[in-house]
């Protein structure tokens, strides 16, 4: 996972100055790991562009309460969180890429894989392709590595740990985006500083070191993508006493916090009342 969020990094132009060489390890460090680098360079960039917004946002989306119907009753409730949860970690990441679960709805099937997705755009698409080839060419050797080592080898050293990896990346981008204090906004109300806000801190514990502090300075990451991840706890510091209490901090242990968001934080409504913008929606579960 930590050679993942370098990846990341060298999406967000933050692992060196050289755009090239940005492209090359990223691309090379995620293609190993069967992700699609450019693909998902460029929806994560419109993701950072478009954070918190209801209508533009590329992951993580949450549905609003009048588009809730009879199954999603059942979801709410305690063996239905339980189900959520372990799709959140086991497919989740396969979800997304491929069929764009979480993320804005398009007019059309959407996934990562197709140059024509209307995730991207004409000067893209080029890159797109690229990365399938990357995909097909690294599938091919994970074969060949099959047939050599056998399949149960190529499982418990390979694909187990893929497993994990991606179960981590889904659930800190989950967390890093749900929470009951973070609010979500209609084309009504959003500007890009707002929804830079509207992402939380968490601590991992050990893992945040392992992780390149990607968990713990999130709210920097998404006010300033292009600093390095060498740097960003140099700048969480910096940034803390500017926003004040607009800087959102979560320290509650990843086990409790991930059953707590999937209990409290199941839809969106928006403000209700007197002097209230119906344009700011927020977390609740309560049907």
């Amino acid at each position: 996972m930590g050679l993942w969020v370098i990846g990341h990094e060298c999406g967000h132009q933050a692992f060196s100055d050289y755009p090239w060489l940005n492209d090359t390890v990223g691309y090379f460090l995620h293609t190993g790991m069967l992700a699609p680098y450019f693909s998902w360079k460029y929806s994560h960039r419109r993701h950072h562009s478009n954070t918190g917004s209801m209508d533009h946002d590329e992951s993580f989306v949450p549905k609003k309460k009048s588009s809730l119907n009879n199954i999603s009753r059942l979801l709410n409730t305690p063996p239905g969180r339980l189900v959520r949860l372990a799709i959140l970690c086991t497919v989740g990441w396969l979800l997304y890429v491929c069929f764009n679960v979480s993320g804005r709805k398009y007019e059309k099937f959407a996934n990562h894989f197709d140059p024509k997705s209307p995730i991207y755009n004409d000067r893209e698409r080029l890159q797109i392709l690229v990365t399938d080839i990357g995909l097909i060419v690294t599938s091919y050797g994970l074969y060949k590595l099959a047939m050599a080592q056998g399949f149960t080898w190529l499982v418990t050293v390979y694909f187990a740990p893929l497993v994990i990896v991606y179960g981590f990346l889904v659930v800190i981008t989950w967390l890093h985006h749900t929470h009951r204090s973070l609010p979500h906004y209609d084309d009504t109300e959003w500007n890009w500083l707002r929804g830079a806000l509207s992402t939380i801190d968490r601590d991992y514990g050990l893992l945040n070191t392992v992780l390149h502090h990607i968990t713990d300075t999130h709210v920097a990451h998404h006010l300033l993508f292009t600093i390095p991840h060498y740097h960003a706890m140099e700048a969480t510091k910096a940034i803390k006493p500017v926003l004040g209490e607009y800087y959102q901090f979560d320290d509650t242990p990843i086990i409790k916090a991930m059953w707590r968001e999937a209990t409290e934080c199941f839809f969106v409504e928006a403000d209700e009342g007197e002097g209230k913008s119906k344009g700011v929606y927020w977390f609740n579960n309560k049907m």
